[in-house]
């Protein structure tokens, strides 16, 4: 068998397969409770000292 076929063989199953675990993977770890509190923290980031920087200790939290 050529290397290509072995190839084209190994994609269209396994390879489909491994990365449909995986996109479902990720859409639970997405989805898991208790993620929306980090993410609403993330997504605050850019409207958190609008008038001055940040001092040290406020940076840190």
């Amino acid at each position: 068998m050529e290397t290509y076929s072995l190839m084209r063989e190994f994609a269209d199953s396994w390879m489909l397969l491994f990365l449909f675990l995986f996109f479902i993977g990720v859409v639970l770890w997405v989805f898991r409770p208790g993620a929306s509190k980090g993410y609403r923290d993330t997504a605050s980031i850019p409207f958190r000292h609008s008038d001055k920087p940040a001092t040290d200790e406020e940076a840190r939290t």
